[in-house]
């Protein structure tokens, strides 16, 4: 394996754990409002699943974000400037979502709740359809021309497949998200979470049926029906498991169906980074490699720097992901509404 090849498949891997670990968060997220039912002791053991790891959680999409930049510049600039709009709107909807988690408890007062509530479910939703369309546009091809910029902008990516990958991981993340709840969460809370799941298994499996069929016909390899049929088996298993109440294998399965989407994905865009609609030449590789009779550009960093980042990855990345599973082990409780402390936050208006 070549050392383009090799960082291609770690930013792969980055990218399947942001979305398994930070998916339940976005689940969590838009589905706080539903599961709280108007109660707001309910409402905090929801948001309390996710309280001591979603922020450890969104350090792979930077982990990410940091290894496509040096490992493929070429890769990044393109991406970054064309999903320009949608990339900023991510970012945005990630601060005003973490903004609002930290200073909910700040105040006591249930308008200013209300609107961090509002926050928190905007700033979920929007990243959880955003990627969805992103990397099925990825998948796609967009008009990449010859100075390596995408013309046609945010709206030219928009199609009857993206946005089914919108909805698909949208509705994955929901389940996934639903299903995290159960898993986290003692008394009717845990009930009503498990309801919820089991009113979210045929959507998203007719959605998410639909969209991986429809990748690995247009855009598949003969290798990646092994991810997609894996994506099925563990999305059955997910729905066996909510049935019957074990869940555990409930949220392992809907984890490993995710990360299956996710080597669907990347399996369906290799060798390419970044496929061109308008000439296959113009598209950007992991290496350059000659395709169809058209040499691509090569997307990498030199040989240099990425030995350079090799090393530091293979050093470095065992200590995140044991530092990582230690955190959820420590937090690894079942949360009741019981044990809810009352309000501790100020006034929204202070007292004269």
């Amino acid at each position: 394996m070549s050392l383009q090849v090799f960082w291609f498949v770690l930013i792969a891997v980055l990218f399947t754990g942001y979305f398994v670990l930070e998916g339940f968060d976005y689940g969590v997220g838009v589905l706080m409002p539903v599961l709280g039912r108007g109660d707001e002791k309910r409402r905090r053991a929801v948001l309390n699943t996710i309280g001591p790891v979603w922020d450890g959680n969104e350090t792979w999409l930077v982990t990410a974000g940091g290894a496509l930049f040096a490992a493929f510049p070429e890769w990044y600039a393109s991406l970054f400037s064309g999903f320009y709009l949608a990339l900023l709107l991510i970012l945005v909807a990630l601060i005003v979502r973490g903004v609002a988690i930290e200073v909910r408890g700040k105040i006591d007062d249930p308008r200013w709740r209300l609107v961090c509530d509002t926050a928190i479910g905007f700033g979920s939703f929007v990243p959880a359809a955003a990627w969805g369309l992103a990397f099925a546009a990825l998948v796609h091809g967009v008009r990449l021309n010859g100075h390596r910029h995408m013309e046609g902008g945010l709206w030219g990516v928009v199609s009857p497949y993206t946005l089914l990958g919108a909805l698909a991981s949208l509705l994955l993340f929901l389940l996934h998200g639903a299903v995290f709840v159960t898993l986290k969460t003692g008394g009717s809370v845990r009930l009503d979470a498990n309801r919820l799941s089991k009113g979210l298994l045929l959507p998203t499996v007719a959605v998410a049926a639909v969209f991986g069929l429809w990748t690995q016909v247009s855009y598949g390899k003969g290798w990646t029906w092994i991810p997609l049929l894996l994506a099925v088996i563990c999305l059955a298993v997910a729905a066996a498991a909510i049935t019957v109440g074990r869940d555990l294998v409930a949220f392992l399965g809907t984890a490993l169906t995710i990360g299956s989407v996710s080597v669907l994905l990347f399996g369906s865009l290799f060798p390419f980074v970044m496929p061109s609609t308008i000439d296959p030449a113009f598209g950007l590789t992991v290496d350059g490699r000659i395709i169809d009779g058209h040499t691509t550009v090569a997307a990498s960093s030199t040989h240099y720097t990425l030995t350079v980042m090799s090393w530091v990855a293979v050093a470095m990345v065992p200590v995140v992901l044991l530092y990582q599973g230690w955190t959820y082990w420590v937090f690894s409780k079942r949360i009741t509404v019981e044990q809810i402390p009352e309000p501790t936050g100020l006034p929204l208006v202070p007292s004269v």
